[in-house]
Order: structure tokens, then C-alpha cells, then sequence
């Protein structure tokens, strides 16, 4: 201590004493945000890990999906419409004038190959032949299996089916029948008008006066060259619906 101030000695003293107190004063706090940024850390570690769980699992699910799919598609799907209209266009060549044959193997195909689009087209087929057989009410259950996003070949397939509704003497059914292949064949003028013409037929046969002779003057206003094929005007059977009123 020799050569020492006793009042330096005091004001080092202090110093210590400050620094201590401020050590020991910050070191709670530092304590505290090593434990939070530790814990977001470890959170934000588990979040990671979580996530990379969740897309494996999602990533796993998309393999699989696209894998059933490929499998659905070649291994199944495509294989099966390749032979239904194999055999669709087999019956088309080979039963050919034989009515009764050809009607029995495209239900066949049609029955065989469902859902498929030959098998689709065979029962148009099938229920064309049946109609000609009149097998009316066989006929109507494979039409109604039938659709087409050609709206042409739709609306001539109602129109056969509301004539097996007729032949069936199921004239409500009938009607639906026509009145959407007239919705279908809409601005077409050969088909739209013959829906509506077979549409005023069966109202006439239910007295329904008023609603035939709106079905003639849709045709008179809609298909002014429509032509009847006997020789009579669409105004003759306007006017015959307006006596009858």
C-alpha cells in the first residue's frame, strides 16, 4: 500500500462495487432472453420438423393418388374401352341385315362393357333394334342408359325414347321424352320441329287442346320450313287446335 492514496483506495473500491452491482443487475435479464431465444429455437425447431412430417405425408399421398390413377387409366380403363369397341365394331360388321342377332349382341356389349363409350353406343343400338321389334319396354330401359354430349344424336335419341313411352302407353313419360329432345335439338329444323309435332300428337290424345296448339305455333314461329309430309300446312292444324278449343 505504500505510495497509495487512502482516497484512491476509496474510488477504486467504488469502481468495483458499481461494476459488480451492474453485473449482478443485467445478468437476470440476459439469463431471461438466452431462455426465450432458446425456447423459440427449440419451438421453431419442431415447427420445422413437424412440417417436414406433414409434406412427407402429403408428398406420399400425391405419389399415391397419381399412382392408382395410372394404374386405373392403363391398366384398366383404357384396355377395357379398347375392347369393348372391339367388339362393338365386331357386332356392327357381322350382324349386319339380322335384326334379332344384332339386337341380342349389342346388349351384350352394351350389358358387358357399361359405363364405356361403346359400350354407350351399343345401347343405342340395342334399343333401336328392339324398338323394331317391338320390344318397347326393353327398348326404353337401354335408351335411358344412353347419353351424348352431341346434342343431335341426344335429342334423336329422346324422341325414340318418347316414342317407346308412347307404344308403352306411358304418355307422361312421353312428354318428358320429347319436350327435352326439343330442348336438345333446339334451332336444329328437321329435329326440333319433329319433337314438337310428336309432342302436339300426344296432347291431342290427352285433349290437352291449349298445349298442342302452342307446339304448332312454336314450329310455325320458330321452323317456318318445316314440312309436314302430307301435303297439309302447319296453319290447317292450327286451326283444327283452335276449333277443338
Amino acid at each position: 500500500m505504500h505510495g497509495i492514496q487512502p482516497g484512491l483506495i476509496i474510488i477504486v473500491l467504488k469502481k468495483k462495487h458499481i461494476i459488480k452491482m451492474a453485473s449482478s443487475n443485467n445478468t437476470p435479464e440476459q439469463t431471461d432472453s438466452l431462455e426465450q431465444l432458446n425456447n423459440r429455437l427449440t419451438d421453431f425447431g419442431r415447427s420445422v420438423e413437424t412440417n417436414k412430417k406433414a409434406m412427407g405425408v402429403a408428398l406420399a399421398g400425391i405419389i399415391l393418388v397419381a399412382a392408382v390413377t395410372f394404374a386405373y387409366l392403363y391398366l384398366y380403363r383404357i384396355p377395357r374401352n379398347n375392347k369393348a369397341m372391339e367388339a362393338y365394331n365386331k357386332v356392327e360388321l357381322n350382324a349386319m341385315g339380322n335384326d334379332s342377332v344384332a339386337g341380342a349382341q349389342y346388349k351384350k356389349v352394351a350389358d358387358e362393357f357399361s359405363g364405356t363409350t361403346a359400350g354407350n353406343l351399343a345401347s343405342l343400338s340395342a334399343a333401336e333394334t328392339l324398338f323394331e321389334s317391338g320390344k318397347y319396354a326393353e327398348a326404353a330401359k337401354y335408351l335411358e342408359k344412353f347419353s351424348s354430349d352431341d346434342d343431335v344424336m341426344e335429342a334423336n335419341a329422346k324422341i325414340l325414347l318418347g316414342d317407346c313411352y308412347v307404344n308403352a302407353n306411358k304418355l307422361d313419360d312421353a312428354i318428358k321424352a320429347f319436350r327435352q329432345a326439343v330442348k336438345d335439338g333446339k334451332g336444329n329444323p328437321q329435329i326440333a320441329p319433329r319433337a314438337l309435332l310428336k309432342l302436339a300428337v300426344v296432347y291431342d290424345s290427352q285433349k290437352k287442346y291449349s298445349d298442342a296448339l302452342k307446339c304448332y305455333e312454336d314450329i310455325k314461329n320458330d321452323y317456318p320450313e318445316f314440312s309436314f309430309g302430307n301435303g297439309l300446312s302447319v296453319d290447317s292444324y292450327i286451326e283444327r287446335e283452335k276449333a277443338r278449343l
